[in-house]
């Protein structure tokens, strides 16, 4: 069975998530964040859920710690919070969570995403910790209708591999774009699919992609 570790202070939101979750998974839960790191070295769970505020450390500084730590920077991490989701979800991705859950939690959801990471079912097994870095990219291609895309973006973040966007060009999971820095003249970077589209079809759409091969002259260091 697979195994998720939950760290959160609130013992009633730890019974939830183990009312709903138990059944799929073998569950270890803690109140103490410092304590969660080192059940999170010790078990190598196949996910983590983490609260955001808590005492003495806060789900920010354990997100940060656990993405820059060899032993568990591969393990996907999903905030569970009562916090903003649209005031905090850009920032933890940033630190290196694949997905932020604001409560009231949609269990629907959450035991979507969950197996995507713990089945093997995703084309990332988490997101790669990134660095908020603005770089003017020109995206090309076809959109989701084949028509012919020719965007220029500003990445909100980017990682060694991939970079997230707003985009409002009609463009699904598993779109392949081609990649130019808009800053030298266009000079080509390499092609990338989209691996997450959040708000869909809205004014505030923004994509996550990954490059399929290492990236030529890209913005951070190889």
């Amino acid at each position: 069975m697979r195994r998720l570790l939950l760290i959160d202070d609130d013992e009633s939101m730890r019974k939830l998530l183990r009312i709903q979750l138990e059944g799929s998974y073998q569950i270890t839960d803690t109140s103490d964040p410092e304590q969660g790191i080192v059940l999170a070295l010790q078990e190598k769970p196949d996910a983590i859920l983490l609260d955001l505020m808590m005492p003495r450390y806060s789900g920010f500084e354990i997100c940060q710690t656990l993405s820059s730590l060899s032993f568990t920077q591969k393990i996907p991490i999903f905030i569970v919070s009562g916090e903003s989701s649209a005031r905090y979800a850009g920032f933890c991705r940033n630190l290196g969570a694949r997905d932020f859950f604001q409560k009231p939690v949609d269990f629907d959801h959450l035991r979507k995403e969950l197996a995507v990471v713990t089945e093997g079912g995703g084309t990332m097994t988490r997101a790669e910790p990134r660095v908020r870095i603005r770089a003017a990219l020109k995206l090309t291609g076809s959109d989701s209708a084949g028509a012919p895309l020719d965007v220029t973006i500003m990445t909100e973040s980017v990682s060694a591999q991939g970079f997230r966007c707003a985009c409002r060009a009609s463009l699904k999971q598993g779109a392949v774009v081609a990649v130019y820095l808009a800053a030298i003249g266009a000079q080509f970077i390499g092609n990338a699919s989209v691996v997450r589209v959040d708000g869909g079809g809205t004014a505030g759409q923004s994509c996550d992609f990954q490059f399929n091969d290492k990236p030529l002259d890209w913005v951070l260091p190889q």
